[in-house]
């Protein structure tokens, strides 16, 4: 079976093996929890950790759907806890336990137990997810493929292909990056089917249960004009409003309770806007972004692509996977698409199909003019001409040859 390398969220699994805490991975579903495990798990076994020491459980899969509260969980794995050496537990879509945190716990405080868990919805959410558990833990938050994992496992399923990476691009756009896509070798149908596959599990069994209501319509018509909208400063107002117009009337409220479900599913990413100058995360009208611009093609397909919407979505990932805290950065006359922060460093990114033309250049660089500190600032573009150039600290980079990098 070929297998996506994944190496970034194979080495976080490599850097916290055998430390006494929970590893937590979460991330939307089919996204490749599962097969990191399978990753980690072979390279645990190329490092001669015995067969048996290694015990999975997948609560999707149909030998464990029986399985349904903590106590069974611990009467299937007690028997596999009597080999020797340290027992590698995987536990595998652990919200569909009740009461999984017991279990969790109870394992974390084996001294020859290393326990590693995923989940697919909001008990994965940080702030929930530490007050279920009382040990300690660490979270791996998991995304469908980077671009360059995309090109990797393209190239490795495809060895004799000769498509170019500006074209693979464009069928990353189009069809997004979900692992399982590769292996369809662009077939529109067969895609269509699996994503409206994972939006039907994402929206009607996390989603709706989550809410406990019934309301189809109303989740929908939210869900489209969020994806219809991606990159567009909104409000809970604004989204109430533009819904009641069309004739279904919503209140802000309850928008806001159906987009905390969302959130909570990892199926969209809401990021607040930053004052640049004050130095203060703003609480009002945020942006955004999808998990997957598959998925928004999917949905809303016949509409306006919007690549340059389209692209801030792919950078703001990219972002998240290379471990920036982002914001939308405010500024007293216009904005910035993306500030972020590592530790002490903080970068600035402006996102734009294209600056060939002048005017648009300006346009783009104007924001950026408009901070005087000494942080880096990006120009990301598909232009290749320009790639490189430096505007007086702001440097201008392809986005391929950076997602690449």
């Amino acid at each position: 079976m070929n297998l996506i390398p994944r190496p970034t969220y194979l080495n976080f699994l490599k850097t916290w093996k055998d430390k006494s805490v929970i590893k937590v991975v979460s991330g939307v579903r089919r996204c490749g929890k599962s097969t990191l495990f399978i990753l980690f798990q072979n390279y645990l076994r190329k490092n001669g950790i015995k067969s048996e020491n290694i015990i999975q459980m997948n609560f999707e899969q149909p030998e464990f759907m029986n399985i349904t509260d903590s106590t069974e969980v611990y009467n299937y794995l007690k028997p596999k806890l009597t080999v020797s050496g340290m027992k590698y537990i995987f536990l595998d879509e652990i919200q569909h336990i009740t009461h999984f945190e017991k279990i969790a716990d109870a394992l974390n405080t084996l001294a020859d137990v290393d326990l590693y868990i995923t989940g697919s919805n909001g008990y994965f959410m940080s702030g929930e997810l530490a007050t279920l558990l009382t040990g300690r833990f660490v979270e791996l938050k998991m995304l469908p493929l980077s671009f360059k994992e995309y090109v990797t496992g393209y190239q490795e399923f495809y060895p004799n292909s000769n498509l170019s990476t500006a074209k693979m691009f464009n069928n990353y756009l189009r069809f997004g990056s979900f692992p399982f896509i590769l292996q369809l070798n662009n077939e529109p149908l067969q895609i269509e089917q699996y994503l409206d596959g994972i939006f039907t599990s994402v929206v009607y069994r996390d989603v709706q249960t989550r809410l406990k209501v019934s309301d189809h319509l109303a989740l929908e018509k939210i869900i489209r004009f969020l994806f219809d909208n991606v990159g567009n400063i909104l409000s809970m107002r604004k989204i109430a409003n533009t819904i009641s117009n069309d004739g279904f009337k919503i209140s802000p409220a309850t928008v806001e309770r159906y987009i905390s479900a969302l959130v909570d599913s990892l199926l969209i990413y809401r990021v607040p806007r930053f004052d640049i100058h004050g130095r203060d995360q703003l609480r009002t009208n945020e942006k955004y972004y999808i998990v997957d611009p598959g998925l928004r093609y999917h949905l809303i397909a016949g509409t306006k692509m919007d690549r340059g919407h389209v692209l801030e979505n792919i950078i703001y990932l990219e972002l998240l996977r290379r471990g920036e805290q982002v914001n939308v950065g405010a500024l007293p006359k216009g904005e910035v698409d993306f500030v972020t922060k590592k530790g002490q460093e903080v970068c600035y990114y402006q996102v734009s199909e294209s600056v060939i033309d002048p005017k648009t250049l300006t346009r783009e660089l104007k924001p950026l003019q408009g901070i005087d500190d000494h942080y880096p600032k990006y120009l990301l573009t598909l232009d290749e001409i320009g790639a490189g150039e430096n505007y007086q600290g702001i440097k201008q980079l392809n986005i391929l040859d950076w997602l690449l990098s």
